[in-house]
């Protein structure tokens, strides 16, 4: 009976200790827990009664299974650079796109994942969610709308703010591979795929003295899908990411080869 009592005790205090680290381990909305060995977890509830389950989690996880669900992650804020035919500097025919480099930006993240998971280190998935390219012109001059070229006119005023965005959906197939977790519950993370957009809007907004706050929408020629690629290398939730974008930035015959790369932060790897 002695032995029986001081067994039950035994077993019940090291999946105490367990329990913990069992549930470290999650994929978006679709498993709650992935333990690491094959054991009994318990739960402790109201500091009184104990839930003891068997978990069959390590072969699931060697087997592979299906991961996604809503979610809000792979946020990526940083700089966007134009290349005019392998150059950084623009060409005379798009000079009129001269821009302020350091308030040049990018800005995306994912809601949607859906994919497998092989193994615990390499996942394929597809995503979904909004991208954002925001360009801060030096010149005085406003972007012309509903015009069968990408045309601008020259203003006789100082604007504050001229910025000539696009708005994208983008749909990336992201191959993710990831360490083994470190003492510290993380792992570093290499993720790149391919990805295709589809336009949403184009906008120019202006502020000015004499005008005040302005903001128009058209599709200015920006591609109605484009296409590129996206690398992120990163250590628990924060990373490094870069892309490129292999098509024109506009179907303009003048911004023939004029495209779109951009790199920063990225928050949420996963």
């Amino acid at each position: 009976m002695k032995h029986l009592i001081f067994t039950t005790l035994l077993v019940s205090g090291l999946a105490s200790v367990m329990a913990p680290r069992a549930f470290a381990q999650q994929d978006t909305l679709v498993k709650d827990t992935v333990i690491k060995k094959k054991a009994k977890y318990t739960v402790r509830i109201g500091g009184g009664t104990l839930i003891t389950k068997n978990s069959d989690s390590l072969d699931k996880v060697k087997k592979g299974r299906f991961v996604g669900g809503i979610t809000f992650t792979r946020v990526d804020l940083g700089f966007s650079r134009l290349i005019d035919n392998g150059s950084f500097n623009l060409s005379p025919a798009n000079d009129f796109l001269d821009y302020k480099g350091g308030k040049t930006s990018t800005f995306s993240f994912d809601i949607l994942q859906f994919g497998y998971r092989f193994n615990s280190n390499f996942k394929v998935y597809v995503a979904g969610g909004f991208d954002w390219t925001l360009i801060r012109l030096r010149d005085n001059i406003t972007i012309q709308k509903n015009q069968p070229t990408l045309a601008y006119i020259n203003e006789p005023i100082e604007f504050s703010k001229n910025r000539f965005s696009s708005s994208y959906v983008h749909i990336p197939l992201n191959f993710e591979f990831r360490t083994a977790e470190s003492k510290k519950g993380k792992r570093f993370y290499f993720i790149l795929g391919p990805e295709v957009s589809f336009l949403l809007n184009g906008k120019v907004k202006q502020i000015s003295d004499e005008r005040g706050k302005e903001k128009q929408y058209d599709n200015y020629h920006f591609q109605s899908v484009r296409y590129g690629g996206s690398f992120r290398l990163g250590y628990g939730g924060f990373g490094l990411f870069t892309k490129y974008y292999f098509n024109d930035m506009f179907n303009t015959p003048a911004q023939a080869g004029l495209k779109n790369m951009s790199f920063g932060v990225t928050f949420g790897l996963n």
